[in-house]
């Protein structure tokens, strides 16, 4: 290899391509993709405490904290010193409960959700960016909705190569079962997935070496608990290490489990050596789903739910007693090793097909 041909694959490596995210939430997106080597210029969310997260973590981006459809792209590019054709990456997740399989019942009904358009909103900022790179995560629901057709239809219009794949999260270093929508987009070329991790992260290796919570000095692993004693006494009886409420005689069933035949993740234990449940908005709550923690008598904490997601040990999260939303922010995150994973091969796709740009 010659000298010339070896700076230019140094220069290559080094260069950090440019990216913007869309629905940056608290950040779990902006943190996979700093990860994997990318940098990140903006970033676009509407709620106040997410934003607030976000800027305490990621002082160096510029953030807009409004509402996505008020916001012109040419106004963010502008603030960006972006020329359209010349941004590396758009990646984002917008928001999905309408195509969620809980919420419609696994497509038992019908939901009009006006936050299923913001899909539109997203590919309103690919038409105006053309970025060389497009990365949306989503719930598996929106592969079978006829607006995620129309999207990927127009981006063939506009020039993107693109597919989407349905995806679990655990297989790419999340220590959580996690199934979502990965769709990427090169333009003019096919930006390849990435293969799974050979090794899946387990509970144990994500809160396992973790101070007792309550007396950590972290405060967002020492918010305290407040339960009934009837609770605290069912949470007792729950067998360690992966146990269920399942597992106890009938005397110890809540009245309203003994109604139900549904839901045997209600007040479960998670095992040490296996992946946690997708963490959602409800993790704090063990009447929400395998939530206790695998040995101590109580649900994890925002701490232990963050690590679960992927979050670096320090990421910042607000210093309050309102754990419903601090669990809504990280439960509704990207887990960043998953992004990681795949920003990974859109890094290398750009580098391949000469799109990254000194």
């Amino acid at each position: 290899m010659g000298r010339k041909e070896k700076e230019d694959q140094d220069k290559k490596y080094l260069y950090k391509p440019s990216a913007i995210d869309l629905f940056c939430g608290c950040g779990g997106l902006t943190v996979g993709l700093k990860k994997a080597g990318f940098r990140v210029l903006g970033a676009v969310d509407i709620d106040p405490l997410s934003v607030k997260t976000y800027r305490a973590n990621h002082r160096e981006v510029r953030v807009w904290e409004i509402d996505i459809c008020d916001l012109a792209p040419s106004d963010l590019a502008a603030a960006l010193g972006l020329e359209k054709g010349r941004l590396d990456l758009l990646a984002g997740c917008p928001p999905c409960q309408g195509f969620s399989t809980m919420r419609n019942l696994n497509g038992a009904l019908l939901i009009e959700d006006p936050r299923n358009d913001l899909l539109f909103e997203f590919l309103r900022f690919v038409e105006a960016l053309l970025p060389r790179a497009v990365m949306m995560e989503n719930v598996p629901g929106l592969a079978g909705d006829e607006r995620f057709a129309a999207f990927c239809n127009r981006m063939k219009e506009v020039g993107y190569i693109g597919h989407h794949r349905i995806l679990n999260a655990a297989e790419y270093g999340v220590p959580q079962r996690r199934y979502r929508l990965v769709y990427l987009a090169g333009f003019g070329a096919e930006i390849p997935f990435v293969d799974p991790a050979q090794r899946m992260k387990t509970v144990r290796d994500a809160i396992g070496g973790l101070p007792k919570a309550g007396e950590s000095g972290d405060p967002v692993h020492d918010i305290p608990e407040r339960r009934t004693q009837k609770v605290m006494e069912l949470i007792r009886r729950i067998p360690k290490n992966g146990g269920s409420r399942t597992d106890l005689p009938d005397e110890y069933q809540l009245e309203c489990h003994r109604r139900c035949n549904g839901f045997k993740d209600v007040y479960g234990r998670m095992a040490w050596e296996d992946v946690a449940p997708t963490i959602t908005s409800g993790c704090f709550n063990p009447s929400k789903g395998r939530f206790l923690h695998p040995e101590e008598d109580r649900a994890i904490t925002m701490r232990e739910a963050a690590l679960l997601q992927g979050f670096p040990r320090r990421y910042k999260f607000p210093t309050t007693d309102n754990k419903s939303a601090v669990a809504l922010m990280i439960g509704n995150a990207l887990p960043p090793p998953f992004i990681k994973a795949h920003a990974v091969s859109i890094k290398k796709f750009l580098s391949s097909y000469g799109n990254v740009k000194s």
